[in-house]
């Protein structure tokens, strides 16, 4: 893009909000106007009786404040123009996280539930990863690429607080399609700098897995695997009966953390395995220094240094439009009006 627009305070924009309570403002007392004068006798008389009011000014001077107050707010939030480009060089890998959002990552033997704890994982993991390139893989019983490879890290905790298990209808643990998915997100043309850490509680695996996992790594991904929950299980919430999940049995469902599963893929990936339990810094640190110890590519960015603000135009605009509506006056004067004055002088 050559001339990038963008808002330097965007927050300012949500004081728009204001207008609609503007806008009502002076319904109300329309209607409370209208009201007054029809108890008086018929409008028409009433409004000639009354010193030349207006209605029509009435009307004018609203909209040139409800318009100011607009020009104003949008001068606050200072619309801004990119006009100087430079090229940022940076060094990192590429790294896709896959996390897992199947019902089963609902259970509680991690608190508060094994996907939060896995996104908090996420969120301080991305905290890490300064220069590195980030994309989000989602799975269940299908793998879903979220969002692109990126450097937007706002835009990725962004991704990330949206994930949840409704994103996915089809139920199951597809570990070899997330794979798939992931290894597809990356670039193509190169044989490194790739890393994916896959996040689950390895359920219902499938046995592509691994093959898919030594075809990415032949591609030059290296696969990291996350454990989250414990081996021993736990019961699932029922969300439908508050009370644990049974089957048809009735008998309560325990989902257990299969380790040996993401052990494997993380032996075909030559990456690490690591349990997540409520030791979320350690977890981090260890795949951190696994992506640290890659080999790092540069990457040349064009982002925009400098910006022309144009805030002035709105607020001298916002400012003309006020000292127009106190001119103008809320009473039309009347030729007789006029002529009596004119006598009286």
């Amino acid at each position: 893009m050559s001339h990038m627009l963008r808002f330097q305070h965007s927050e300012y924009l949500w004081g728009l909000v204001l207008l609609l309570v503007l806008q009502l403002a002076f319904i109300s007392v329309s209607w409370w106007k209208r009201r007054s004068i029809r108890k008086l006798g018929d409008p028409a008389l009433v409004e000639k009786l009354f010193l030349g009011y207006s209605r029509r000014l009435f009307v004018l001077k609203f909209f040139l404040l409800f318009f100011a107050f607009f020009l104003g707010v949008v001068g606050l939030a200072n619309l801004q123009k990119g006009s100087r480009m430079d090229k940022i060089t940076r060094k990192g890998v590429d790294v896709v996280i896959a996390l897992d959002v199947s019902k089963s990552m609902l259970a509680g033997d991690v608190k508060p539930d094994r996907l939060t704890r896995a996104k908090q994982l996420i969120t301080k993991l991305m905290d890490k990863l300064d220069n590195d390139r980030v994309g989000l893989v989602v799975f269940a019983g299908n793998a879903y690429l979220q969002m692109p490879l990126t450097i937007d890290y706002s835009a990725a905790r962004m991704y990330l607080s949206t994930v949840s298990p409704d994103m996915i209808p089809t139920q199951g643990t597809a570990l070899s399609q997330a794979i798939q998915v992931s290894h597809d997100a990356f670039n193509k043309k190169e044989r490194k700098h790739k890393a994916l850490v896959l996040i689950s509680d390895g359920e219902d695996h499938d046995a592509g897995s691994l093959q898919k996992a030594r075809a990415a790594f032949e591609d030059g991904v290296v696969i990291s695997t996350v454990g989250v929950g414990s081996p021993n299980g736990s019961p699932l919430p029922d969300p439908e009966t508050g009370g644990p999940k049974k089957d048809k049995e009735g008998n309560v469902i325990i989902s257990k953390l299969n380790e040996t599963e993401l052990k494997a893929v993380a032996s075909a990936g030559k990456g690490v395995y690591t349990h997540l339990d409520n030791n979320t810094e350690e977890v981090v640190n260890t795949i951190v220094s696994k992506i640290d110890g890659m080999e790092q590519k540069e990457f040349g960015e064009n982002i925009f240094t400098d910006y022309n603000s144009y805030f002035y135009y709105f607020l001298a605009a916002c400012l003309i439009l006020i000292v127009a509506e106190f001119f103008i006056p809320e009473v039309k004067r009347s030729k007789e009006e006029e002529v009596v004055t004119l006598v009286k002088e």
